[in-house]
């Protein structure tokens, strides 16, 4: 990513709002506004080489005052606003709170009596009542409350022009335009783009780290992580923020969301509505959500390898873009909110509750084969579950509540009447402030709920529920994020819940049960506590270590006796494959059996599955499945129930992609993708996905059918257009395999 190296000149940019502690320090002999703003502009100002401005006097019968071209200066104005990646570069691109700079050529020399109006219009019918029309009087002075323009030098016919933004103004696409006189002069490509100023400490979006900002504001690429507790794994995703149509796409974004023009200087209103945007639910927004297996008419999730293409088409077609799941839309809304200014990130919560009776249980049934049955409630624990964190004040909420807000565009739950989430601090998830605005129960049950296993018995012809354990350590483990600065994964639990079973987490969900529905905290079919461990029996499944997908499935289930006595055992255990949502899609095997302990110290039972007996349906569903075991022990002589449950997830071959290090600009390289099929099946119907921000757009190539033992090799020859550190991301699909990753870096020099 290449950075301004005028990127530390962002306390001289900005303008202190009224009240503010820096509008106090310049009340108090600090640098003033305007010697800030002239520091700013000095740069622009020297390439200018301009003569101060002088009005000269004007006969009573001069001719008016004609505007003949706009230059926005974009390449001096986005090296210091941090906005030089954009594609748009016909246009200009600034960030709030921060001056920059025009140059208007005239008919002829200005005269003193010469009235020039610089203008910005957003929408079909701009008024000034609304702020949709910006008048700025190069004569009129500065306030650091509005929007205002100066002329800063003249040169013959030219002037230069310095125009500062208020920290709190509005984003958006403002058209340009010059009033002299009765002349408008209307150039129809001139866009002035105004965006949300993490480097303005005055913009609620301020971000003091520089480091971070690199990271959360103008890094395209990062990981999205997946998997299980037991294995997790980045997924390359490749935001591209900077790319063609989406900036115009977030843009469309905003109008659609039907904002009111004042409203969308609120990063806390534009992140809400921009969560509900992202998925198609309500709005025809973006993303069309599925979670079926079945992806005819679109691309599976899984062949997603980052955002751009999503919006691009979308901002295209004016139609939801199929098909999307949680990472999906959590890539999407990073991409949004960072092209609009907004830092951002996407968290993975793993073991992440969806509470539907918002009474911090997610109940979790199971047959007496111990398979889950998935009709019996709507609750449910997700494998996985991706959503974002954006950084911002909260002036909306009582101190203390200011820093990161956690947002989710996965349509779950409807909040005011939309599916929408957020923003939601992470202080008050942390501190069980589950009143705050907005969506908080719902995502505190996400990383705090507990949850109770079930099991269904047939007494007499009518089910009884038996409670089998209740668990309040396995949800909401192991929250990830890219670390800053890194290709590495950074664990953030500490930043949404204190330590389980520490006094300040005990605290922490009494105070959210305070604030909950009382009469749905209590699982009702159950009030009695269980009774004292006494046998000493534990549980454990014991399998090979790497699931290779084709293989046969050969587990173990192990019951240790820890004790002298003899017990009788009734143990059942089942074998499943489900989606990462807990859905279950196919039950593989179980066994039933009643083992006499008899003083052992271990007792095994293997669980084996043939390959036949899942691959059917691994190839019949488009979505990653992985392995769910569950064990349930009830001994005879205590009444005592043990539960226990093991996630598998299988194994594949690697994806390698080959380049040289460095590269030059408008140079031809070579990319080459690389994949031997070491499993003992052949991969039918594959599709390799491919994708280089600054390089190429993605691209599918068909593979066919890959053996097994052989080994495909595409190329691609490349043809950089951007400088800076590039990063290209394949993924190769097929019928049995949904989804193997390869990733490689390249610098483009000039």
């Amino acid at each position: 990513m290449r950075i301004s190296a005028d990127r530390n000149l962002y306390p001289l940019n900005c303008r202190a709002l009224p009240g503010t502690t820096a509008a106090k320090e310049e009340e108090c002999g600090a640098a003033s506004p305007r010697s800030q703003r002239a520091t700013a502009a000095a740069p622009l100002a020297r390439l200018y080489r301009s003569k101060p401005f002088h009005a000269t006097a004007s006969p009573v019968c001069a001719s008016s005052l004609k505007t003949l071209g706009v230059d926005l200066l974009q390449k001096q104005n986005a090296g210091l606003h941090h906005t030089e990646e954009y594609h748009e570069n016909t246009s200009l691109i600034v960030r709030r709170g921060q001056v920059f700079q025009l140059k208007l050529t005239f008919d002829r020399e200005l005269k003193d009596n010469d009235k020039v109006v610089v203008q910005l219009s957003v929408g079909e019918k701009p008024m000034e009542s609304n702020e949709t029309l910006l008048s700025m009087n190069l004569r009129s002075g500065q306030d650091s409350r509005c929007w205002c323009a100066n002329i800063s030098n003249t040169n013959g016919k030219e002037c230069l022009v310095t125009v500062t933004s208020p920290a709190d103004a509005a984003v958006g696409k403002y058209f340009l335009s010059v009033k002299t006189g009765s002349h408008i002069y209307n150039p129809g490509n001139k866009v002035v783009y105004v965006l949300f100023n993490p480097w303005c400490e005055a913009d609620t979006v301020f971000m003091p780290n520089d480091t971070e900002r690199l990271e959360y504001v103008l890094s395209d690429t990062g990981y999205i992580y997946v998997g299980s507790v037991q294995n997790i794994v980045g997924r390359p995703w490749n935001f591209g923020q900077f790319e063609e149509d989406i900036l115009d796409s977030c843009m469309y974004l905003l109008d659609k969301s039907k904002l009111k023009h004042k409203v969308r200087k609120d990063p806390v209103i534009v992140s809400r509505a921009m969560s509900a945007l992202v998925n198609s639910n309500d709005d025809s927004g973006v993303l069309f959500g599925n979670w079926s297996g079945i992806y005819t008419g679109g691309t599976p999730p899984v062949a997603w390898t980052g955002s751009a293409l999503i919006l691009q088409k979308y901002y295209k077609t004016k139609k939801p873009i199929c098909f999307g799941q949680c990472w999906v839309f959590s890539g999407v809304l990073t991409t949004v909110m960072r092209c609009l200014g907004i830092p951002a990130r996407s968290v993975s919560n793993f073991a992440s509750a969806h509470d539907t009776e918002e009474n911090l249980k997610v109940d979790i049934y199971l047959n007496e084969r111990g398979e889950k049955l998935d009709d019996m409630t709507s609750d449910s624990v997700w494998n996985f579950h991706v959503w974002n964190d954006v950084w911002m004040k909260r002036p909306d909420l009582p101190q203390g509540f200011d820093g990161w807000q956690a947002v989710d565009a996965t349509p779950q739950e409807i909040s005011q009447g939309v599916y929408q989430c957020g923003p939601c601090p992470l202080k008050a998830i942390r501190s069980g402030e589950v009143y705050l605005l907005y969506d908080s129960k719902f995502v505190f049950a996400e990383v705090n709920a507990d949850r109770v296993f079930w099991q269904v018995k047939n007494v007499n012809g009518k089910q009884k529920l038996v409670k089998l354990r209740e668990e309040a350590k396995a949800i909401g483990k192991s929250i990830s994020t890219k670390a800053v600065g890194k290709n590495t994964r950074e664990d953030i639990t500490a930043q949404y819940k204190f330590p389980e079973g520490s006094p300040e987490e005990r605290k922490a969900v009494e105070k959210a049960c305070s604030y909950l529905n009382s009469s749905n905290l209590a699982v009702s079919q159950s009030t009695t506590p269980p009774p004292p461990l006494q046998a000493g029996i534990q549980l454990e499944v014991e399998g090979e270590k790497a699931l290779w997908l084709g293989n046969p499935i050969n587990l173990n289930i192990i019951a240790q006796n820890s004790s002298a006595g003899a017990w009788t055992i009734n143990l059942v255990a089942s074998c499943q494959l489900q989606c990462y949502t807990g859905k279950v899609e196919a039950n593989l095997g179980s066994i039933k059996q009643i083992v006499q302990t008899e003083s052992k110290p271990v007792i095994q039972l293997p669980l084996n599955i043939a390959a036949d007996a899942y691959m059917k349906t691994v190839t019949s569903v488009d979505d990653e499945l992985l392995l769910k075991v569950n064990i349930i022990a009830e001994i005879q002589e205590t009444n005592e129930k043990l539960t226990d449950e093991l996630t598998l997830t299988f194994q594949y071959p690697p994806l390698k992609v080959e380049m040289p290090e460095t590269a030059k600009i408008n140079e031809d390289f070579t990319c080459s993708f690389i994949f031997k099929n070491t499993l003992s099946i052949p991969l039918e119907k594959c599709k390799l996905h491919v994708e280089g921000l600054g390089i190429f757009k993605m691209e599918t190539i068909d593979q066919g059918d890959i053996m097994p033992g052989r080994i495909i090799k595409s190329q691609i020859i490349c043809a950089p257009n951007k400088t800076g550190e590039k990063k290209i991301v394949a993924k190769l699909t097929s019928n049995q395999v949904k989804g193997i990753s390869g990733e490689k870096m390249i610098t483009i020099t000039a």
